[in-house]
């Protein structure tokens, strides 16, 4: 199983101790905080869900712009494309590409240990460039189910001609709103993530992936910066 997909359930069960574990909580309070932990669960198990498969999945950007997620399976490898770069995770490097230039640029670093959490900075250029990564939106959604004044709200749409569950949430954080899909995949998100509003709805899925998704872009100059690289 994917280091990645480890790491949500093991939030999403964090999440649900520190809400139900409190013995001061009036029946109230318990009823809302179980209703929170619920949501909290199904997005991760959603979301956790399409770690575990092969697809790839195309959004749309505000401007025009777009992303991808691209994920396979037999070794788990993934794919993360967004304006000006891309990121991509196999057993044998992370690969870090910058698409801005006349040559895309890359640099290949050791892969994470398996069984190891991802890190948050592991994503940290996909969020910064529009890609909202699903581990961000599990984190959203987990502060907001830890917040007492949050407000959070479900409901159900359509997108890209899938079905996907909706979740709403207004707090003193900030308002977003995130959808996934009954396959896991996210379908669309709307709310600041680290003060940036950001915006995106998925346009494209599909259960192939293509050949060369993991590779480096066509013609891209790389640096290997892995132990014993070149």
């Amino acid at each position: 199983m994917p280091a990645a997909s480890t790491t949500l359930r093991m939030l999403a069960v964090s999440v649900i101790a520190s809400l139900t574990v409190t013995g001061c909580q009036t029946f109230e309070d318990a009823g809302v905080a179980m209703g929170r932990s619920e949501l909290v669960n199904d997005l991760a198990v959603r979301l956790d869900r399409a770690l575990e498969l092969t697809y790839s999945a195309d959004y749309q950007l505000p401007g025009g712009q777009s992303a991808a997620i691209v994920q396979a399976q037999d070794p788990a490898r993934s794919a993360y494309t967004y304006p000006g770069g891309r990121l991509t995770v196999t057993p044998e490097a992370v690969t870090r590409c910058t698409t801005t230039g006349a040559r895309p640029q890359c640099t290949l670093v050791a892969p994470p240990t398996p069984g190891s959490k991802p890190t948050v900075t592991l994503f940290g250029e996909a969020n910064q460039q529009g890609l909202v990564t699903p581990p961000v939106v599990i984190g959203l959604l987990s502060a907001a189910a830890l917040d007492p004044q949050a407000v959070i709200k479900q409901s159900d749409t359509t997108v890209a001609g899938h079905h996907a569950a909706c979740v709403e949430v207004q707090s003193s954080s900030g308002d977003f709103t995130a959808c996934v899909t009954t396959e896991g995949v996210l379908g669309s998100f709307t709310g600041p993530v680290d003060g940036k509003p950001m915006e995106l709805a998925l346009s494209r899925y599909s259960t192939t992936v293509d050949k060369g998704a993991f590779d480096p872009p066509a013609g891209a100059g790389v640096v290997d910066r892995r132990p014993g690289g070149s």
